[in-house]
């Protein structure tokens, strides 16, 4: 969903596995096609996110991305987000389709839904509809589509 690509390992002298930094080696960057099709779409429904009985985001305004096989999220203008409730977090993900993901968590009154929420702050070419919206995990908040 928010990053499909869990990045590269590296091996290093001694043997050991790690995860490779972008230093150690060039992110992979895609284009999508027939094998790995990519749409961007304006939804024509009014789309509401809520999380512990607070909705967070309410928008006329969403995008639809439908890629591949994967099911279809739901992009919403920052805008149209209450954007105090969110918390940055260091977690990051990468889509060589999309570009790198970074996350929030959402504040409720009841604790911190984690990495919650991520972003595409300059997502690759392929899908530039996708700047300045979020995405939100469904099994973490509740989206509706009116």
């Amino acid at each position: 969903m928010g990053g499909c690509y869990p990045g590269p390992r590296v091996v290093n002298q001694v043997g050991a596995v790690r995860r490779a930094t972008v230093t150690d080696v060039r992110k992979p960057r895609l284009t999508p096609g027939p094998s790995h099709p990519i749409t961007v779409t304006a939804n024509p429904r009014r789309v509401t996110v809520r999380v512990a009985g607070r909705t967070i985001a309410d928008t006329s305004r969403a995008q639809t991305l439908q890629e591949s096989s994967y099911p279809a999220v739901l992009y919403v203008p920052r805008e149209d987000a209450d954007l105090t409730l969110l918390e940055p977090t260091d977690h990051r993900t990468y889509c060589p389709y999309k570009g790198d993901a970074s996350y929030f968590s959402i504040r409720t009154e009841d604790g911190t839904v984690k990495n919650a929420v991520w972003s595409y702050e300059t997502p690759y070419d392929a899908v530039p509809e996708i700047a300045g919206h979020l995405a939100f995990y469904p099994d973490k908040v509740e989206v509706t589509e009116h």
